[in-house]
């Protein structure tokens, strides 16, 4: 069952929002933009992680109007929320369509149970005039999905924790 954004915001599933009039939404929370990062070299996956590999990236700073222009390209992103999944939950983030009318993208993992940080997404610019983001920008919306039992394990991998030390 997906859950509405009110009783996921009262369970604390989305922690340090900016706005929660703005942020939460009928059928989710919106997260907001961080930062913004362009990749630096390669990466590498494999079937065990022996061998994986993740890109280095570079932040790119805002200028004193607190935006950013990006070119056409692939950018790594940070939020500035803290999710925190339950046990019995996870959570799907979908683009806001404002960010796609503006011809750009992101694209996420699963939020897994369990799982808890301030979490990083894909965010591809399709537009050839590029698009330009502000600072804590909304720009995608999480929706929460109860799962109809608790699943054998929770969320262990590498990104647990991942950003919580970002101011």
């Amino acid at each position: 069952m997906i859950i509405t954004g009110m009783k996921a915001y009262r369970m604390g599933i989305v922690e340090n929002l900016i706005s929660p009039e703005l942020q939460i939404q009928p059928a989710g929370i919106e997260l907001t933009l961080n930062s913004v990062w362009r990749f630096m070299s390669s990466g590498t996956i494999d079937f065990t992680n022996k061998h994986r590999v993740i890109p280095n990236a570079e932040q790119i700073p805002f200028d004193d109007e607190g935006k950013v222009h990006l070119e056409r390209g692939a950018y790594k992103i940070v939020y500035n929320e803290i999710v925190k999944m339950p046990k019995n939950m996870i959570a799907i983030g979908l683009p806001r369509s404002s960010l796609l009318r503006c011809g750009a993208t992101i694209h996420t993992a699963l939020w897994d149970p369990g799982y808890i940080g301030r979490s990083e997404s894909l965010l591809y610019v399709y537009n050839e005039h590029g698009i330009t983001l502000y600072r804590n920008a909304r720009i995608i919306q999480l929706i929460f999905i109860e799962l109809e039992e608790e699943p054998h394990k929770t969320y262990e991998g590498r990104y647990q924790k991942e950003n919580i030390d970002l101011s």
